[in-house]
């Protein structure tokens, strides 16, 4: 696919900024930098191998050891860190069809040495309003889970997170809201939360997918119904269709069971830019194996391409694009 172009690590991935949230937690954010139209990514420029770390290369990665978030971000690569549970990859860039804010944002929160909370937002409301919203709901999170003590449920402090930030949204009356899907990780497994129609699956290295969340939308229960089939739903009328947004007085969470990860899995959290042009199928060829580095970076760049390439017979609808992908840390 990408690998006769593997040339060099993206040049202008976004620099990090020491910075505060207005929720006054010490953060490492990284935020908007200009970029070429079509980025490197999807020309075929990937993360070499070699720095996929945990991916049994043996290459360090940067450790997160404190809240790390993608704001109004225009990535040209994923970034990578490593976690006491396992690794990440995470990449967000704006629609390539519109110029203003993106409105999806991610965090990746560590809780203590061996657990962490992966989260992708996507804002409904239009430019700075979405905007606003995805990054309300992640700082409301991250100063809920902040507050949480060595006795204390993380559960309870994710769900009192989603409730701040529902408020807090709904406060600024503007009609604004935001998807979210979060997983809890930790070396014990992985439990999955959201509100909306972003993403969250989980597959193995051959294949299987052992999580997928169903998407708070018309269309979403038309494929669980079996009434729609997974190609017919991206080009679907109603796809634009969202039920369930935090800022809503209707908000409802979806907390799926704790699953026990095996070492060669693949968690990803998503926003719908990513299944708005890849089949749940082409999602997992993409990630399930190779060192993480390079399942990011083909993800990223498969679905750039869809965006700005339209080809006949797959669909292609320009959006915000988030995503994490995590792996956990393999025995020694």
């Amino acid at each position: 696919m990408v690998e006769n172009f593997i040339e060099m690590v993206a040049k202008n991935a976004p620099p990090s900024l020491e910075a505060r949230p207005s929720t006054g937690l010490t953060a490492r954010v990284l935020g908007p930098v200009g970029a070429p139209e079509l980025p490197a990514i999807a020309r075929g420029m990937v993360l070499p191998g070699g720095a996929a770390g945990a991916d049994s290369t043996g290459v360090a990665l940067e450790p997160l050891a404190r809240p790390t978030f993608l704001l109004d971000a225009f990535s040209d690569a994923p970034e990578l860190a490593s976690l006491g549970c396992g690794s990440v990859a995470f990449f967000s860039r704006r629609s390539p069809d519109r110029e203003g804010a993106n409105e999806d944002a991610l965090a990746i929160l560590p809780v203590g040495a061996d657990s962490a909370i992966l989260v992708v937002a996507d804002g409904l409301g239009g430019q700075s309003a979405g905007e606003v919203a995805s990054r309300t709901a992640l700082e409301s999170l991250a100063e809920s889970v902040a507050g949480v003590g060595p006795e204390g449920s993380l559960r309870t402090a994710i769900l009192d997170g989603l409730e701040m930030a529902n408020q807090r949204i709904l406060a600024f009356g503007t009609g604004a809201g935001t998807t979210i899907s979060l997983v809890e990780v930790s070396n014990d497994g992985a439990r999955p939360y959201h509100v909306g129609d972003s993403m969250i699956l989980l597959t193995g290295n051959r294949g299987l997918i052992k999580l997928q969340t169903i998407a708070h939308s018309p269309v979403g229960y038309g494929v669980e119904a079996g009434l729609i089939d997974e190609e017919e739903s991206l080009s679907h009328e109603d796809r634009h269709l969202v039920s369930n947004i935090v800022g809503s007085p209707e908000m409802r969470i979806e907390i799926g069971p704790p699953i026990k990860l095996s070492p060669l899995d693949t968690l990803v959290v998503a926003s719908d830019g990513l299944a708005d042009n890849l089949q749940p199928a082409e999602i997992v060829d993409l990630v399930r194996k190779g060192p993480l580095a390079r399942a990011a970076s083909g993800l990223a760049a498969e679905v750039l391409r869809r965006m700005v390439s339209p080809t006949e017979g797959l669909h292609s609808k320009p959006d915000d694009l988030s995503f994490i992908l995590f792996r956990p840390k393999r025995p020694i």
